[in-house]
């Protein structure tokens, strides 16, 4: 006797500050059962614009805005830039590891890239239960891609493992080797990881146009965005707006 189909229920929050646009609210749609999150559903629901922070998935559902778009990679097209290419050369004396188990040494790591680098964010500052329930979900395989310099690890991508994609949850790094761009690095490896494990698409995340420190994510080409619930291509920066042409790196 086949099993009846499940379905998931959603809820919509209150509205609140956005953390990443001063002058807008942010409101969110969340599913309210998770516990009938799988991999497998939850990469259906990525396709659908959502995201998860640890255990809770969500998705941007503004009155007044609509400047969060889904973005992801076609990784078997990706062609790395100029700059993409330099930023692997500097980085070619790295070791890269991918494990399924956290590991103990991650969280400190985590806390001095919180308190370093997002001291102006909600993030800020980090402690433990705040770093765990934003990293690890129960429901939804994970893989940790680890870099070292030498034995030391310095960079760890948090990715979740999904049939025919892998989902960059977070980046979090040594914050002494910036001139690196771990960050920006770290993306190409699971870029070519997602080709080793035969995934079809990388997701990053939200891409916000107006916010600066979010414009790292559109410099991978091609890239796909989801506008009015459609998967629509960018192929090269001459698709991008105006401003960021000029300013590819703000």
């Amino acid at each position: 006797m086949n099993e009846p189909k499940k379905y998931f229920q959603f809820g919509l929050t209150k509205t609140f500050p956005c953390n990443y646009l001063m002058t807008e609210k942010e409101r969110l749609i969340v599913v309210t059962n998770v516990e009938e999150l799988t991999s497998e559903n939850y990469e259906r629901l990525l396709m659908s614009g959502f995201r998860r922070s640890g255990e809770q998935v969500y998705r941007p559902h503004c009155e007044n805005c609509n400047s969060c778009e889904s973005i992801r990679l076609p990784v078997n097209e990706f062609s790395p830039s100029k700059s993409q290419k330099r930023i692997s050369a500097i980085n070619k004396d790295l070791t890269a590891r991918v494990v399924k188990t956290p590991r103990p040494e991650y969280f400190s790591l985590y806390q001095r890239y919180i308190d370093n680098v997002h001291k102006d964010g909600a993030m800020y500052p980090a402690n433990f239960e705040q770093y765990e329930n934003f990293i690890f979900s129960s429901r939804v395989d994970q893989l940790f891609l680890e870099l070292y310099l030498e034995e030391e690890l310095i960079s760890v991508a948090v990715c979740d493992n999904l049939p025919s994609a892998l989902s960059a949850l977070y980046t979090f790094f040594d914050p002494n080797l910036s001139k690196r761009s771990l960050g920006k690095f770290s993306i190409l490896k699971q870029i070519e990881l997602s080709k080793k494990m035969h995934k079809k698409f990388l997701y990053l995340g939200y891409q916000i146009d107006e916010c600066a420190k979010m414009n790292y994510k559109n410099q991978y080409f091609p890239h796909e965005r989801l506008k009015d619930d459609n998967w629509q291509r960018t192929t090269n920066k001459q698709n991008l707006p105006s401003d960021l042409q000029k300013h590819p790196n703000k």
